[in-house]
């Protein structure tokens, strides 16, 4: 059975230890440990589990983190996603476009669609996973109303049609909320909220339509139990930092569009944030040499940061190579040896 973890210690003792695990986005590629197809993972919960279990096993992440499957939830909405053996799932169309339907627009119970699989897949790792936290993945209240009214539009209503935008915001954060609340019951130990379209707005539009939604999910969530990780990999993530820590995550993450040493210059000494090694530039296509050499790179130029700790920048696409993935593991020990 599973030891109780108090996660803010968990996240302190990590921001003090001088040689420094790693929490990439690690899911996907445990289809080539399963033998299975995407569409077979995402459609199996003992699949998902199994999966994060084998990746536990082999890899020495300082915690487990579930599919980052951004369709779910859009899904549950009503959504039409697109299915692939070998890609992530992604969403087409949109189902909100006036003032009318955002109102109609039905919150959907969690275990809708493929929600309450995902779920089970989590009740399912916490009990394998023992040694390290488990977290799930689930998608950010903005990125969510994008998937439900049109990405491009999305940010076109924030000015043309910002109370529709925000009764469809309102409704995308109450699912959130309880979608959290059954990864916590289910026994996961925090949470990594995706939020890239977030990443797209200037400064005030984030403050005004993502960071308050954002907050009520923390808010209703996060505690000595249960981590919030805010996750943008958008490339304006710099310029909207402040309403991004505004939001109250226990720690952040960030994707490979942005300078990392300059992010980090912008993150308070007690909080932990953590990128970004390009998953498709590196992990997919790269070679053991060159994710070796970028690790290098990134752990001389942040290593100043004692609230530093590397990462994918996004989550690892489902074919990366797994010579990639433990040459990126066996640099970051060689980093710290050669430290000594």
């Amino acid at each position: 059975m599973k030891e109780k973890i108090n996660m803010y210690l968990w996240l302190e003792e990590l921001r003090k230890t001088e040689v420094k695990g790693s929490m990439p986005i690690l899911s996907f590629p445990g289809i080539q440990l399963l033998g299975c197809t995407v569409q077979e993972m995402i459609s199996s919960s003992e699949n998902q589990a199994e999966g994060m279990r084998l990746i536990a096993q082999r890899t020495p992440s300082l915690a487990s983190v579930s599919l980052m499957d951004l369709s779910v939830e859009a899904e549950a909405f009503g959504s039409e996603i697109i299915f692939s053996e070998d890609e992530v799932p992604t969403v087409t169309g949109h189902i909100v476009s006036t003032e009318e339907e955002a109102e109609a627009l039905r919150v959907p119970e969690v275990g809708e669609k493929r929600t309450g699989l995902y779920i089970e897949s989590i009740r399912k790792a916490s009990e394998r996973i023992t040694d390290r936290p488990v977290f799930a993945g689930i998608i950010g209240s903005f990125s969510l109303a994008g998937r439900l009214v049109d990405v491009t539009e999305a940010l076109v209503y924030c000015y043309t049609e910002p109370d529709m935008l925000k009764t469809v915001l309102e409704k995308a954060t109450a699912f959130l909320i309880e979608y959290a609340k059954g990864y916590k019951a289910a026994g996961a130990n925090g949470v990594v909220i995706a939020e890239p379209l977030a990443g797209l707005l200037s400064p005030d539009l984030a403050a005004e339509f993502s960071e308050p939604y954002i907050r009520k999910i923390v808010e209703a969530v996060q505690d000595e139990s249960f981590l919030v990780i805010y996750h943008n990999c958008g490339n304006s993530a710099i310029q909207i930092i402040e309403s991004i820590l505004r939001t109250g995550a226990a720690a952040y993450h960030f994707g490979n569009a942005i300078d990392m040493k300059e992010m980090m210059s912008h993150i308070p000494a007690n909080i932990i944030a953590m990128g970004n090694i390009d998953p498709a530039g590196q992990f997919r296509n790269g070679t053991p040499e060159s994710i070796a050499a970028e690790v290098n790179r990134l752990l001389e130029e942040c290593g100043e940061y004692q609230n530093f700790v590397i990462s994918s920048g996004c989550d690892i696409p489902p074919l990366a190579s797994w010579e990639n993935i433990d040459a990126y593991y066996a640099a970051i020990d060689v980093f710290y040896e050669n430290k000594k």
